[in-house]
């Protein structure tokens, strides 16, 4: 079970550190094409959520990896879920629903990883 888990944060990591790299890197009219929604946001905000990515991207590992405030994963990974939960209902909002499910497949696989190393020690 542990294996899968790494492979689940693992994965979650990598495109939670991309996503928030991109937000972080870019400009708001250069990320419209990719990122529609961040019309409705200002860069603050869009730079906000992707420190936010990142962070959450670096609590799903470092702890594991490092043996260290292991407690952190389960807070990332639930603080990462919550942020899909954003994500989704800004997805709806604008009438993209069609977009809001890859919100919600992210979401159930950090509520997982979350609910999973609250209920599994060690790492």
């Amino acid at each position: 079970m542990s294996i899968v888990l790494w492979v689940f944060q693992g994965l979650l990591a990598l495109l939670f550190l991309a996503a928030g790299a991109l937000k972080l890197t870019r400009p708001a009219d250069a990320l419209t094409g990719l990122m529609p929604w961040v019309e409705d946001f200002t860069r603050l905000q869009i730079g906000a959520i992707g420190v936010l990515e990142v962070c959450g991207a670096l609590g799903l590992v470092l702890p594991g990896i490092a043996g260290v405030a292991t407690q952190l994963t389960p807070l990332a990974a639930a603080g990462l879920a919550v942020l899909m939960a954003g994500a989704t209902v800004t997805h709806l909002l604008r009438g993209e629903a069609h977009l809001a499910w890859g919100n919600l497949l992210v979401l159930a696989a950090a509520a997982a990883v979350a609910w999973a190393r609250l209920t599994s020690w060690p790492l």
